[in-house]
């Protein structure tokens, strides 16, 4: 998969997205996660995955890793609002590159009108897929999702986050089987 200078150019595409995460992303102050555990500071990765560089060098560096790892995924996604951006970015570079990995979303509760999808464009049934992460906390989310997508019959074969916060996320992700790989760990960032 790395064939000439390409190892470089990943490199160049992981600083310049660590810069961007640090400049758009990275706030300090008072804060209450998600994961409802208080911070002084907070990563806003939205921020980041809705920029159009930012969006681009996400897709980039984990269309890179999913095929680093040797992955073949029939999907990736996770779990709404956090994931989508990052799922969509994937999808959009994969389709540049020739080998395309569709998105798709994994809603919070099963709908109650409608279809009611709680998967919304899944692959079928089988289908081995890849879960994205904008921020690992505690992988509550990413485990919601995880369990969505096993509850429709997909093969869940790790979870891509662009930041680690590494505060248990790895660990209780690893605990149900499945690996971490983060772009950047919190460390990486302050």
């Amino acid at each position: 998969m790395f064939q000439g200078d390409s190892r470089v150019k990943l490199s160049e595409h992981s600083a310049a997205l660590a810069r961007i995460l640090r400049r758009e992303s990275v706030r300090r102050g008072h804060f209450v996660l998600a994961s409802g555990r208080e911070s002084t500071w907070y990563l806003d990765c939205r921020k980041t995955t809705l920029h159009p560089e930012g969006a681009y060098l996400v897709g980039r560096l984990m269309f890179e890793r999913i095929g680093a790892r040797g992955w073949a995924p029939r999907g990736v996604g996770g779990l709404t609002l956090g994931a989508d951006p990052v799922a969509t970015a994937v999808a959009i570079v994969s389709h540049l590159e020739g080998r395309p990995i569709p998105a798709f979303l994994v809603r919070k509760e099963r709908k109650s009108h409608g279809t009611g999808q709680r998967i919304e464009a899944a692959p079928p049934e089988g289908s081995p897929v890849v879960i994205v992460e904008d921020v690992v906390t505690s992988g509550a989310s990413a485990l919601q999702a995880v369990d969505a997508c096993l509850e429709a019959g997909l093969e869940p074969l790790g979870v891509l986050a662009v930041v680690d916060r590494e505060e248990g996320g790895r660990e209780a992700i690893g605990a149900r089987g499945l690996d971490l790989e983060p772009l950047f760990v919190a460390r990486d960032l302050l």
